[in-house]
């Protein structure tokens, strides 16, 4: 008999821990337990990925209309229903929280709906008051977003509250130029919202490939995002009438309501929001929202107590094999700060369930993965970009930027941009980088060939499918730079 109560206790009920939990019980016939504090499914499945992609599909059919019509459909346009889709919205959720908590009830996995702390290597105390052990810890807890260390800044919203609005507001402030708030400026943009974004860096999506980011940039521009590189925000405050009134028609309604929150710990808060900026403007919007960064989920859980190792971010120090420096307890995920992607945490809970439970030893391969950024258009990427390969060895570039056919029979001046980075001695593709509408579909494709090993000639050997714009990809002959 065991001197545990559990086999496994895993902390955290987003789309990692849950994975673990599920085959660990089911597979190996573990005895598992599993506590969250808040709603299953974590941040990609209630306040992430997935709502944010529904709404990325309901942002662009505004612009359908007018498309339509250069085809020859009389098409007129249409206004959008917050209310109607955000109540769907909702339903979808609640759906796939459900089946959530399904998966571990089906697979023997006891739930407890409590936060959990560690108490020692082998002891969890549960908010409930109850106090369990078990032979294995797994913590997958996820992260957060913050908020700048700004006088006023609490009058801001993060990323988490937009799903959370009961009405769209006329005007936005998004600060910061990551992913998350590129996509929800094209989001909201697309949704009919006058959108204004400040990044204080001098481009967008730092880290990405300086090309593409460069095209998503020029897009966002086109589309009509108005968006501020170099440029910060000096001071916020609560709008005063006055405040509202002097500058009408520059980003308010010039009505002292604004958008509410409801559900997210901020009820309360109401726009407009006056703020003034780097490059000396200052503005009233209905909403300021901070996508400023986001922190592993480690407050309050004793870990440094327990004698785990935290980073500077308050992240949880792993191994190859997502064991802390405690010996019983594992970390996987965004709580880790390696790659934070969804699918990368689910990698890393099955292999936590190899190495543990089925006495397979499986690192975690975090070598070319591909990824995908929801702006308008998708900027779809995996492997390194020019300038890193270029500090890496000698390289040919191969790309090509141009108006696909569907945009350019309508009139529009949406680009795409396709792209190969080549090693010059071994041929291999070392990167690619699509920018354009499903770019997230053709880089998973993509991704294949390129963890694979694939060599520029391999590309070259492909048919074309014809006629698509993916089809640059293999046709491309000559190199554009190189060096």
């Amino acid at each position: 008999m065991s001197d545990f109560d559990y086999d496994l206790f895993v902390i955290g009920g987003g789309s990692g821990g849950v994975r673990a939990a599920r085959v660990a019980a089911a597979e190996t016939g573990a005895k598992v337990a599993l506590a969250e504090e808040d709603r299953y499914g974590g941040t990609c499945v209630i306040r992430g990925c997935v709502p944010k992609k529904l709404m990325v599909f309901a942002s662009g059919y505004g612009a359908l209309a007018d498309e339509a019509r250069a085809y020859g459909w009389d098409m007129q346009d249409g206004a959008f229903d917050w209310a109607a889709f955000h109540t769907r919205l909702n339903a979808e959720l609640d759906r796939l929280e459900g089946v959530y908590r399904r998966l571990l009830a089906n697979a023997g996995v006891e739930t407890f709906d409590a936060r959990a702390r560690l108490k020692d290597a082998h002891t969890v105390a549960l908010s409930t008051g109850q106090e369990v052990t078990a032979k294995h810890i797994l913590i997958a807890t996820g992260g957060r977003p913050v908020r700048p260390d700004l006088p006023n800044a609490g009058l801001g919203i993060v990323s988490d509250d937009i799903f959370h609005l009961e009405t769209l507001p006329k005007s936005i402030l998004i600060v910061g130029g990551g992913y998350i708030a590129c996509e929800f400026a094209c989001i909201l943009n697309g949704l009919g919202v006058e959108v204004t974004q400040y990044y204080r860096g001098a481009q967008i999506l730092r880290g990405f490939d300086d090309e593409a980011r460069g095209l998503v940039a020029e897009m966002m521009h086109e589309k009509g995002v108005n968006l501020h590189l170099g440029t910060n925000i000096v001071e916020m405050a609560s709008a005063t009438e006055d405040h509202v009134l002097s500058h009408a028609g520059t980003g308010s309604d010039a009505a002292m309501g604004g958008a509410a929150i409801k559900g997210s710990g901020d009820s309360a808060r109401k726009g407009p929001i006056w703020v003034k900026s780097t490059n000396g403007t200052e503005k009233v919007f209905d909403v300021v929202m901070f996508a400023t960064g986001r922190d592993p989920n480690t407050q309050g859980m004793g870990l440094h107590e327990a004698g785990i190792e935290l980073g500077r971010r308050g992240e949880i120090v792993v191994d190859g094999y997502s064991q802390t420096a405690v010996p019983s307890v594992y970390a996987i995920g965004d709580v880790t700060n390696r790659v934070n992607l969804t699918p990368v945490a689910i990698r890393e809970g099955m292999a936590f369930v190899e190495t543990v439970f089925k006495g397979n030893p499986t690192p975690v391969d975090h070598d070319l993965i591909a990824s995908a950024i929801f702006t308008q258009p998708e900027m779809g990427t995996v492997g390194l970009s020019e300038e890193d390969a270029r500090e890496q060895e000698a390289i040919e570039v191969y790309c090509t930027s141009f108006r696909p056919m569907q945009s350019a029979f309508a009139d529009r001046p949406d680009r795409v941009l396709m792209k190969l980075v080549v090693s010059k001695s071994s041929r291999k593709v070392l990167g690619c980088h699509i920018v354009a509408p499903n770019a997230g579909e053709l880089i998973q494709l993509a991704g294949i060939a390129v963890k694979m090993g694939a060599t520029k000639e391999d590309f070259d050997r492909t048919v074309a499918v014809h006629p698509t714009m993916a089809e640059e990809l293999v046709t491309m002959r000559r190199a554009m730079r190189s060096g």
